[in-house]
């Protein structure tokens, strides 16, 4: 565990400790996405110093929430541990409060594969997907390109670009139904903000090929409503 206490007897007051240090909560959103080398999660968050990122890795392993497993041909691998996946509700439920306030990008914002996983699960609409059909998207936001399938309830999202660590499931073979370019004005769609239409209209984002039709379809399925999700956290 971290080696700053709060010196109080509370539920909350572990967590903080645990979890509440700089960086720790966007490594285990990466590793919500899959198992990750050293290197995985050091290219993942270019802005952290490496002595931080082994800091951050220990206290994580010593309180129980990340482990190291060998995985075959790729030696040493960090993942969470079953205690660790369940924060998975809350790391989503903190992503959609904190969508509220998001604002546009910094100059020095980035997005990466695991931050855009993580953010389309976060958006996710599993009710809505479950009312229409199947769809197979190809997401192009900024270098990340990412493969979003969508059947009934179920979502599976494979990374393109950059090459996806070696140490994932096998990628999507055939072409996607509608490929989406988009930069990260696309929250405006996510949000509601703008329709798919005035989004394309304003350059926000662009179908390069496929079914445009299915754009209506990707903005009912990936959706926050910013106001409900900041209610549904003050609940």
């Amino acid at each position: 565990m971290a080696t700053r206490s709060y010196g109080q007897y509370c539920g909350l007051t572990t967590a903080v400790e645990l979890i509440g240090e700089r960086w720790a909560m966007l490594i285990v959103r990466d590793l919500l996405v899959g198992p990750r080398r050293y290197t995985d999660l050091k290219q993942g968050l270019p802005k952290i110093p490496t002595n931080i990122l082994s800091t951050r890795l220990k206290e994580l392993q010593e309180g129980g929430v990340v482990r190291r497993a060998p995985l075959y041909r790729t030696g040493l691998v960090y993942e969470l541990t079953p205690y660790g996946q369940e924060l998975e509700p809350i790391v989503l439920a903190l992503g959609r409060w904190g969508f509220a306030k998001m604002g546009d990008p910094g100059p020095d914002d980035i997005v990466t594969a695991d931050s855009l996983t993580m953010a389309l699960r976060t958006a996710f609409q599993p009710v809505v997907a479950a009312s229409v059909p199947p769809a197979d998207y190809e997401l192009h936001v900024g270098d990340v390109t990412l493969r979003v399938q969508v059947d009934g309830e179920e979502l599976r999202i494979a990374q393109l670009a950059p090459p996806a660590p070696p140490i994932g499931g096998a990628l999507p073979t055939g072409e996607a139904e509608i490929v989406i370019v988009a930069g990260p004005g696309i929250r405006h769609v996510v949000s509601g903000e703008l329709t798919p239409a005035e989004a394309i209209d304003q350059d926000v984002l662009a179908v390069v090929r496929g079914d445009a039709s299915l754009i209506d379809r990707f903005a009912a399925t990936f959706h926050i409503d910013p106001m409900i999700a900041a209610a549904q956290a003050a609940a």
